[in-house]
């Protein structure tokens, strides 16, 4: 048997530092007042080229999530089993601050250096960021009902990703969710149909259904339902406080091209537990203090993948040859 040898073909990217070399995002970090996160910055920016790291974006993508609707005894228990790796991209991201941290951080620029590690963190893998992008989007419209985020708050700032299907209060650290989009409606959410109805105990009662959901093992969801006085948003946590799995049932996860490491799916209610979030009949204007957030996460995201893009193209034309030199030169 022949082997034949391998040549001129690039080697991997990695073990470079994101940061250091992108220069135009530390100075843009420096200009708009983040210096005093330029360590943390450069941090983040050494474990995007960590192949250790590198592998768990791969991993996390070649290993979507998976729906377990009942145990092996019948229970229902809508369930979804990522990779480990997707966790281990979870941990570093709640613990580096580019989840709820940058609300309570004190010094100038928090959201501009969250900003700018959230770049560079979703050149890794950029799926898990949608769980990550929601928790932080979240804390402004929590704060339209006090005596909800002051509940929830804590646990969405915090650095420590808690996996343990608990009720907020006895969480480290939580992540949250929203879910606005039905299937007449679309983007057109004044146009849904799930219901909400006053329960007398400062609680209400959801029945309905959500055609996409991402990240249903959230702790916590925004989402807008029809009220008696108009469209209103509601917390739906996913556990209640006395322990209890809130009654929300996953029929299945999108089948997706991209964004794969992330689990999208269609939830129905069936009289869950939520918490009215803002003025009743002002759900729009609610929810989309927590929209604004993640939308700006989508532009911020992008800009990180088209850097990767465009450092994997330097990287293979100087390592590459063709007709007689480099393809970089």
């Amino acid at each position: 048997m022949v082997t034949h040898e391998v040549f001129n073909q690039s080697i991997p990217l990695e073990g470079h530092d994101a940061a250091r070399l992108d220069l135009a995002l530390l100075e843009g970090v420096d200009r708009e007042g983040a210096a005093e996160h330029r360590g943390d910055i450069e941090r983040v920016g050494a474990l995007v080229g960590d192949p250790g790291y590198i592998r768990h974006g791969e991993l996390a993508n070649e290993n979507p999530p998976q729906l377990k609707r009942f145990d092996r005894f019948g229970h229902r228990i809508d369930h979804v089993d990522y990779h480990p790796s997707y966790h281990a991209l979870m941990e570093v991201a709640v613990r580096e601050g580019m989840a709820g941290a940058p609300w309570v951080d004190d010094r100038p620029g928090a959201h501009v250096g969250r900003a700018a590690k959230f770049a560079m963190w979703t050149q890794v893998e950029a799926g898990h960021g949608c769980p990550i992008s929601m928790t932080y989007s979240i804390v402004p419209a929590l704060r339209a009902q006090p005596e909800v985020a002051e509940v929830w708050e804590p646990k969405l700032t915090s650095r420590t990703y808690d996996l343990s299907p608990m009720p907020v209060v006895a969480k480290q650290g939580a992540i949250a969710g929203m879910a606005m989009t039905e299937k007449q409606g679309g983007s057109d959410v004044r146009a849904n149909t799930t219901v909400a109805t006053a329960a007398g105990d400062g609680t209400w009662r959801l029945h309905g259904h959500k055609w996409f959901t991402s990240a249903p093992m959230c702790d916590g969801f925004l989402v807008l339902a029809q009220a008696p006085g108009g469209l209103t948003c509601f917390l739906l946590p996913r556990v209640l406080p006395d322990g209890s799995r809130n009654a929300i049932e996953i029929q299945r996860l999108k089948d997706k091209l991209g964004n794969r490491a992330n689990a999208s799916s269609e939830l129905e209610f069936r009289d869950a537990h939520v918490w009215r979030v803002g003025d009743e009949g002002r759900g729009v204007a609610t929810i989309i203090e927590m929209v604004n957030g993640t939308r700006l996460d989508c532009v911020i995201g992008v800009t990180g993948q088209m850097r990767q893009a465009v450092h994997q193209a330097a990287w293979h034309t100087a390592h590459r040859s063709a007709f007689g030199g480099l393809l970089a030169d």
